[in-house]
């Protein structure tokens, strides 16, 4: 195993975290996996056992059973206090009006919460788990502040927020002089690049840590869907699941020919070359993998160890480059001269050309 170090803090993580969607299967988490007690002992022990030290929950998979199914399983490992959780909160878990949000109210009752759920003192990373534009900012850094100041959490985060989101609450973090956000946990993968036009420049200019969530699209490019055919009987596309939305279903077919053509020729899997790309970007820190069985997990431990070649990483980008939309294009016909490590990681993949006219690129 690979570890890196969660942004600009000390933390050492493991490039794979192993993420527990599946664990509980209650509601529409069923169609992604119904895994107990039993089971994932056997998968957290699999994981450990191969490096891993990060694994993710959240408050609400199957309403908190999925914590309580971690917490379980780690409180009776020898290696516990060795092994790093992260927790979510924000999402609805109830019908009353402060069952969701980012206030102070709901995110110190929830931290709460799941640490009794998860028989620990502790989270190492707690996430905001999605934007909330009711409650001021102010207010839920300084609930974050508050849970570090108790214990309660190590380092706060942030989950599918938009750029200005993570600025606006890093701003109010820094003028408190407060705890800010040490990395956020986001949707990024080859079909999904949108994170490099804000997300990812932000990362390395804040010294944010980044997780991937869904790095192989729900399964999607793993190899095993393919052009023409039917989803493969298990998926969680067979089961009626719709996330992450494929907005080109051709543009998706030629990457996955292309993660394809890669795996076979150097004698891979399709999901191994794709983690494998995603582990070259900038200010990744680790992958959330999740897995039905013990294959599964298992091959995705063999993308720490691929090194893709220039030519491999020049035909995936190809394959799946999005367009060099406004400002963009204007910074890089007139910009690029000036540019800075955050800036590059965007425009460096990009042709040192000038954009404009009918340039499919743009």
């Amino acid at each position: 195993m690979q570890y890196r170090t969660l942004g600009r803090t000390g933390l050492k993580v493991s490039a794979i975290t192993m993420g527990t969607f599946t664990f509980g299967g209650e509601g529409p988490f069923a169609m992604v996996g119904k895994q107990g007690v039993a089971e994932a002992r056997e998968l957290v022990a699999l994981c450990a056992d191969n490096g891993v030290n990060l694994f993710d929950t959240a408050n609400m998979y199957s309403t908190g059973t999925s914590e309580e199914i971690l917490g379980e399983v780690l409180d009776g490992r020898a290696d516990k206090d060795d092994l790093l959780v992260t927790s979510k909160a924000r999402m609805r878990i109830g019908d009353g009006p402060n069952d969701e949000g980012a206030s102070r109210f709901h995110l110190i009752r929830e931290c709460e919460r799941s640490l009794k759920r998860l028989r620990r003192d502790h989270i190492d990373i707690y996430y905001i788990h999605e934007w909330d534009g009711t409650t001021p900012v102010e207010e839920t850094m300084a609930a974050l502040d508050t849970l570090v100041q108790q214990g309660k959490i190590r380092y706060p985060g942030c989950s599918n927020y938009s750029a200005w989101h993570v600025m606006k609450s890093l701003a109010a973090a820094d003028r408190a002089g407060g705890a800010r956000f040490a990395t956020q946990q986001i949707h990024y993968t080859l079909e999904a690049r949108e994170a490099e036009y804000e997300l990812l420049p932000l990362s390395v200019d804040q010294g944010l840590g980044v997780l991937v969530w869904s790095p192989l699209a729900a399964g999607l490019l793993t190899g095993k869907h393919r052009r023409g055919a039917d989803a493969p009987e298990g998926s969680r596309q067979a089961a009626g699941w719709n996330e992450p939305p494929i907005r080109d279903e051709e543009r998706l077919w030629r990457i996955v020919d292309a993660l394809v053509g890669i795996g076979e020729a150097r004698g891979v899997s399709g999901a191994q070359v794709a983690l494998a790309w995603l582990l070259s970007r900038p200010a990744i820190s680790s992958l959330v993998v999740g897995g039905r069985n013990a294959g599964q997990f298992t091959d995705n431990f063999g993308a720490v160890d691929l090194v893709l070649t220039e030519d491999e990483l020049q035909t995936l980008n190809d394959a799946s480059r999005l367009p060099l939309i406004y400002p963009y294009w204007h910074q890089h016909n007139f910009a690029r001269g000036r540019f800075t490590e955050a800036d590059q990681a965007l425009h460096a993949d990009y042709p040192d050309r000038h954009y404009g006219g009918r340039d499919p690129l743009v």
